[in-house]
């Protein structure tokens, strides 16, 4: 489902998605709209746009927060116009799976847009690297940031993204092993509790989105 009041927008993403084999459920206008369509037919995956009407602050956050809460099978991507540094956080912090943030510029980069819905969809996040860039800069010198090194640093960026070890080690032009190596080194110096699973590997990134 599609939720974005610009027509030629939402338009140009409903061909888009149909000609790549996606079923399209319901396009609206309007934050309220989307949630109605919601709870009569959940989808696999909705795409807001944060501002929306009637006063075009914040909707749209709030649609995809209340789907969160309410439905969080359905994997939701918020598309944003800027970087809107608070927005993006508290998103973020809500889940770390089925989630995304991308700038609408990354639209237009189609490759790179549907293969954000793909990982969405299989349970997993993608966050604009801009985005993460923007997120990740600190001025004090107390921040734990300051610990990383520059290659754990961009191990970090990169799985803030929502990549996996091997597509890191791609992006990166490193090894698998270097990856988890500072994967680990991260963990440890960000002082991240010894817990399972992938949530772990984006509290990394949300840890500091909260301080």
């Amino acid at each position: 489902m599609l939720a974005e009041d610009s027509t030629l927008l939402r338009e140009g993403l409903v061909r888009l998605l149909v000609e790549e084999g996606h079923e399209v459920l319901a396009a609206v206008g309007d934050a309220d709209a989307l949630l109605r369509e919601v709870e009569a037919r959940p989808p696999d995956l909705v795409v807001v746009d944060i501002r929306m009407p009637p006063t075009h602050t914040d909707e749209g956050l709030r649609a995809a927060l209340r789907i969160r809460e309410r439905r969080p099978a359905v994997g939701v991507l918020v598309l944003s116009q800027h970087i809107e540094r608070n927005y993006a956080a508290q998103l973020l912090t809500s889940s770390a799976e089925r989630v995304g943030y991308l700038l609408k510029d990354r639209v237009a980069q189609v490759e790179e847009f549907l293969d954000a819905l793909d990982r969405i969809h299989a349970g997993g996040a993608a966050i604009d690297p801009e985005v993460v860039r923007q997120l990740l800069i600190r001025t004090t010198h107390t921040d734990p940031m300051a610990r990383l090194t520059p290659r754990e640093r961009g191990v970090l960026e990169t799985l803030a993204q929502g990549h996996t070890n091997a597509g890191i080690a791609e992006q990166l032009h490193i090894s698998l092993s270097t990856v988890e190596k500072n994967l680990n080194a991260i963990f440890d110096k960000l002082e991240l509790p010894h817990t399972t699973g992938y949530n772990r590997r984006i509290l990394a990134v949300l840890r500091y989105l909260e301080s």
